[in-house]
């Protein structure tokens, strides 16, 4: 893979700003699903935002659901439950679609699984899946990334044929962290310095320290595209391209935040051996077992 490979990255030089190599939006009459004004936006800005996607009585379903995961698997430390470092609360819990049958039937459901095809023109497989839990008051910060530059660096993800789907299962606005993205930005790859330390992810996945994109490229990002942040009612949907820069701030408000993020991947991108002779990162983090395109199953109460 890297003898033609226009995506390397986390080398001893310079950090580099490259062009995007592959479509943002792939050409296909497989399914029905995003518009043709949604694609053109997604194809622009690198994210979509669809509101009020879910009921209210879906939303309160699917957070009754989330509090009872991660309760439990804070009793359990199970691998898959990363634990903020000071507050010692559940963070995220990975692999969810395999772990909870609500959030298996959730990644199948016709009203995001057919945006993901429609958008990425195949059928698709879940890469990675996650809740995504930001405390009131202690929820910690997650510094400027590209979602590819990791997937590609340390689980060996060919090409930009991904995107990630985050559902709010509460309000999420201004103050508690909203997600943030930098409009445009996944046209432009930004190559990372230092080498990846083996298991990297036991640490990246609580903070980043390597793929740390470099601050005078961000501001050149920042600068051409802005910043936007992605906030909404529960039940809005925001998809966002796999190398769409984002990244949130940390939650000083009383009010938790809580969003589940599935990633669909190509099922004609599935990973190959990671960059440098990495060992492949855990198969809840990353995919490569049992992959099969995903079957519509809508979301039963």
């Amino acid at each position: 893979m890297q003898m033609s490979n226009p995506y390397l990255t986390r080398r001893s030089d310079a950090a580099a700003i490259i062009s995007r190599a592959d479509p943002v939006v792939y050409d296909s009459i497989l399914v029905e699903g995003a518009t043709a004004q949604q694609k053109q936006d997604y194809a622009t800005n690198g994210f979509l935002q669809i509101d009020d996607l879910f009921s209210t009585d879906e939303v309160k379903y699917l957070l009754d659901e989330l509090h009872q995961m991660r309760h439990a698997y804070a009793m359990q430390q199970r691998p898959e439950a990363i634990i903020e470092r000071e507050s010692q609360e559940v963070r995220s819990i990975f692999n969810v679609h395999r772990l909870n049958e609500v959030f298996k039937n959730l990644v199948s459901d016709e009203r995001v699984l057919n945006i993901a095809r429609s958008l990425l023109g195949s059928e698709v497989y879940i890469h990675q899946s996650r809740i995504n839990y930001k405390p009131g008051l202690h929820g910690k910060e997650f510094f400027w990334h590209s979602d590819f530059e990791t997937w590609h660096s340390e689980d060996g993800m060919p090409r930009m044929r991904a995107l990630s789907c985050s559902i709010l299962l509460t309000d999420n606005n201004e103050h508690n962290g909203p997600l943030l993205v930098i409009p445009g930005s996944h046209q432009h790859y930004i190559s990372c310095q230092g080498e990846t330390p083996d298991e990297h992810y036991k640490k990246s996945l609580k903070k980043q320290e390597y793929g740390v994109p470099d601050g005078s490229l961000l501001r050149y990002l920042a600068d051409m595209g802005g910043i936007h942040s992605c906030t909404g009612r529960a039940g809005s949907v925001v998809f966002f391209d796999c190398n769409l820069m984002h990244g949130s701030n940390s939650n000083i408000t009383p009010f938790s935040r809580s969003n589940i993020f599935f990633v669909y991947n190509s099922i004609d991108n599935q990973l190959q051996q990671p960059l440098g002779g990495l060992q492949p990162r855990p198969e809840f983090v990353a995919a490569r077992e049992d992959i099969a395109p995903i079957k519509t199953k809508n979301l039963i109460l």
